[in-house]
């Protein structure tokens, strides 16, 4: 059938609101899309800066047990890694985190404690905040970490 012959209704051209309302949404699609393409960067840098922190180094087989993932997808991972500038590495050696892959894991540390600290300040029970903050801390706006400080340093003004 040629698209002239077609029986299938053509969609009449939006209004401007529902054109307006169409792009709020995809905004947000969007930006969701682009929390869910740096999530994984955030939890390597942050893995591989905890790793180090707690014995020195960060091996592609202490990635692999934590992420419970196989030894393949690490490699796959940290070459892009490497490639945008976050970590170094050699073959057979360990890990290193660049500067900027350092200044990325701080950055994800602070943002998923603050996160934690405010779902603690809620009353959420220590384990589910914990594990709640690791998937939040990824789609938090700088407003909203502010606002989440914000309500933590009343809360611990209120305590003094």
């Amino acid at each position: 059938m040629t698209p002239a012959t077609s029986s299938k209704p053509i969609d009449p051209p939006l209004s401007p609101d529902e054109g307006e309302a169409t792009c709020e949404i995809s905004a947000r699609f969007d930006r969701t899309r682009l929390d869910h393409k740096t999530e994984l960067t955030e939890d390597y840098v942050e893995m591989i800066a905890e790793l180090i922190e707690a014995t020195g180094e960060a091996r592609a087989a202490d990635l692999s047990a934590r992420f419970g993932v196989t030894a393949a997808t690490v490699n796959n991972t940290i070459q892009r890694l490497q490639r945008d500038g976050h970590v170094n590495s050699e073959p057979y050696r360990s890990i290193f985190l660049t500067d900027k892959g350092r200044d990325l894991a701080e950055a994800c540390k602070r943002r998923h404690d603050v996160v934690e600290s405010f779902l603690l300040s809620l009353g959420v029970p220590d384990e589910v905040a914990r594990l709640d903050a690791e998937g939040i801390e990824h789609h938090c706006s700088q407003a909203t970490l502010e606002a989440m400080q914000r309500h933590l340093s009343q809360v611990e003004a209120k305590k003094e």
